[in-house]
């Protein structure tokens, strides 16, 4: 099963390769994702789904409003990979 470290690796290196000017260099768990801060939806869409792709979760399109931070979007995805048999 991957790690909650893995999926924080993983999310920083598609926001680096997809979106790096809407977040600048410095990315920990308390860069803000959502439209309040520092991110379009359309950005916020793409790291979301490319890493849902990459760790085969699926977070419920109701839960996005509370994803505020990239701490938060790892801890989402973290709760809706899917289980193993």
């Amino acid at each position: 099963m991957i790690t909650r470290e893995e999926v924080l690796e993983k999310a920083k290196r598609i926001i680096a390769d997809n979106v790096p000017d809407m977040f600048g260099s410095e990315i920990d768990e308390d860069t803000v994702l959502n439209v309040a801060g520092n991110v379009d939806s359309m950005g916020f869409i793409l790291v979301l789904t490319k890493l849902e792709g990459e760790v085969g979760a699926r977070i419920p399109n109701s839960e996005w409003d509370s994803l505020r931070t990239l701490g938060d979007l790892v801890d989402a995805v973290m709760e809706n990979l899917p289980r193993e048999a």
